[in-house]
């Protein structure tokens, strides 16, 4: 059994919350758009298995480090991550197929700063946009995704809202 972490559009945004709700988790999953690498550093302070993709407005040490898109399988579960993909009815133009190839289980993306879970009837998969983040954006609420993997079974899935307000816990790392 994992518990699982998951965040994206954080636009170089360091929150304390993100370690004070993720510390219980075995991995923590960025759907891209991190801002800065110092990000996914913070991230490995907390939990030590941080996967991360790059997203449209990464660049420097992220794009080096980070893929645009992992397919890896936790717990017999066959995941997704990258940062553009879409969503059940709207994918982005290739993601059906590749989906569907690769038996795809679980979709993480981010992109949208919409949050959004759906569960995919036609290709038996649940897709998770954790909303953003970060402070850039059009949002007004900042949001984070919990998710216990248990074999095959995705549950306890939380939805975690922050305020957009500005707290003294958070930096910019992002120039």
């Amino acid at each position: 059994m994992k518990r699982i972490g998951i965040l994206s559009d954080t636009h170089g945004c360091w929150d304390d919350r993100y370690a004070s709700h993720f510390s219980d988790c075995d991995e923590i999953w960025h759907a891209g758009d991190i801002g800065d690498y110092a990000i996914i550093e913070r991230l490995q302070d907390i939990v030590p298995v941080v996967r991360a993709v790059s997203g449209n407005i990464d660049h420097g040490m992220v794009r080096r480090k980070c893929q645009e898109l992992e397919i890896f399988e936790i717990e017999g579960v066959k995941v997704l991550l990258t940062h553009i993909g879409g969503y059940p009815g709207k994918w982005s133009r290739g993601m059906k197929n590749l989906l569907k190839e690769n038996h795809i289980t679980l979709m993480v993306d981010g992109h949208s700063h919409i949050l959004k879970i759906i569960y995919d009837k036609e290709l038996e998969l649940l897709h998770i946009n954790p909303g953003a983040a970060g402070m850039y954006g059009w949002h007004s609420v900042r949001t984070l995704v919990k998710l216990t993997i248990d074999g095959s079974d995705m549950r306890d899935c939380e939805v975690i809202e922050l305020t957009k307000q500005i707290p003294d816990n958070i930096s910019n790392t992002q120039n």
